[in-house]
């Protein structure tokens, strides 16, 4: 008993006994929380923000990569005047094949291919003996009616003399005259063919009818000369003029303006590079050739030290006038910048960050550029190899390049 009673005794002082308080925590602790939760915040604050802004730069950069990016250029001023280049070849400004007039045979040549000659130059003999029998047949005859001649003269007087006496009748003094006017006029006529077959004999001499350069020579020593054969005669030389050539240019229609007579013209040759030659627009035909659109042009270029052979591939340069009122409102662009859609010729420019296109009609083709004469402002920005898909309002961006 004693044992449950002391229990009980313990149990009472214990529940009389006061309660004792919790240990303090420490002040050093709750800032430490604090801090960490305040950091916690602003590493979960910054986290979202950066994720929204990344979000929100691609969202930018995605709608930014969709605009486009062209290339622009500012039109020239074509108020100068351009410059059309075209082909053309070199010709003599003389050329001649030279035939026979007498037959015979080709006894000397003088000159060949190459050879400079001057007017009235011997190039070749032909040798023609029954020319030359003609003739001096000729002459007898001619002797002959001469020796009539004077007797028929002889008579006539006589007679005439006889007449002033009564001594003959005035119908035989007539008939003397008359016969001395008929002998005169065989005279003549034998003269005359004399002359005829002298000429044909001078034929067997071949001159030079002007000073230039032997291009061909198609005969040689001994060859047969038939200059009255029924078929198309043999050229014997073929003669050039060389210092000074013909240049024949076919000038398109649309730039028959730059073939102004009396304008000079610049030549260029494949064989002498870097080099130009000054020639002169001398004449053109007036008139356009119905079949190909152009106007032929003659350039006349000095060629006094033979340098440029006739026959010769020549680039002519003309140069085209300007005309008001066109001059101030013509431009050039490069050709990349046209756009070939259905329902005309089109550029594209830019205007107010957006892509307008713009109706345009132009001139002259240059080949690499081309003018504009209507629908462009010098100012306009025009967009370079523009995009087939390119539509009016489309937002652009311009390069920076």
């Amino acid at each position: 008993m004693s044992v449950i009673e002391d229990g009980k005794q313990d149990q009472r002082a214990k529940e009389t006994a006061p309660t004792q308080a919790p240990p303090a925590r420490p002040r050093g602790f709750l800032v430490l929380a604090a801090i960490a939760a305040v950091a916690l915040f602003v590493v979960i604050f910054l986290g979202i923000h950066s994720r929204s802004a990344a979000a929100s730069e691609l969202g930018s950069e995605t709608e930014s990569s969709a605009v486009p990016i062209v290339s622009v250029i500012q039109p020239k001023s074509n108020t100068s005047a351009e410059e059309v280049v075209l082909p053309g070849n070199t010709q003599p400004l003389n050329d001649a094949a030279i035939y026979a007039r007498t037959n015979g045979y080709l006894k000397k040549w003088y000159f060949d291919i190459g050879a400079h000659v001057k007017q009235g130059q011997l190039l070749a003999v032909i040798d023609s003996p029954e020319v030359d029998q003609q003739l001096e047949q000729a002459k007898s005859d001619l002797k002959n009616a001469q020796t009539t001649e004077e007797l028929a003269q002889i008579t006539a007087d006589r007679w005439n003399g006889l007449l002033k006496t009564n001594s003959v009748s005035k119908q035989e003094t007539d008939q003397y005259v008359h016969e001395l006017s008929a002998r005169q006029a065989t005279v003549a006529s034998m003269k005359a063919n004399v002359d005829r077959i002298q000429q044909l004999q001078s034929f067997e001499k071949v001159y030079a009818p002007f000073t230039g350069v032997i291009t061909a020579r198609n005969t040689d020593i001994g060859a047969l000369i038939d200059a009255g054969s029924a078929s198309a005669p043999k050229e014997l030389f073929h003669i050039s003029a060389t210092d000074r050539l013909r240049v024949y240019v076919a000038v398109p229609e649309v730039d028959s303006r730059a073939a102004e007579t009396g304008a000079k013209a610049t030549l260029t040759f494949d064989e002498f590079p870097g080099e130009t030659f000054e020639g002169t627009i001398v004449r053109d035909s007036d008139s356009i050739d119905p079949a190909s659109r152009t106007l032929n042009v003659e350039v006349d270029l000095n060629n006094g030290n033979g340098r440029v052979k006739t026959g010769a591939y020549a680039f002519v340069h003309l140069k085209m006038p300007r005309v008001a009122p066109t001059a101030a409102e013509a431009l050039v662009v490069p050709a990349n910048t046209l756009l070939f859609r259905s329902e005309g010729l089109r550029v594209g420019v830019v205007r107010d960050g957006k892509a307008a296109l713009i109706p345009i009609t132009i001139g002259r083709d240059f080949g690499s550029t081309v003018e504009v004469i209507a629908g462009l402002r010098a100012s306009d920005q025009v967009i370079v190899n523009p995009s087939d898909s390119l539509t009016n309002g489309t937002e652009v961006r311009v390069s920076k390049q």
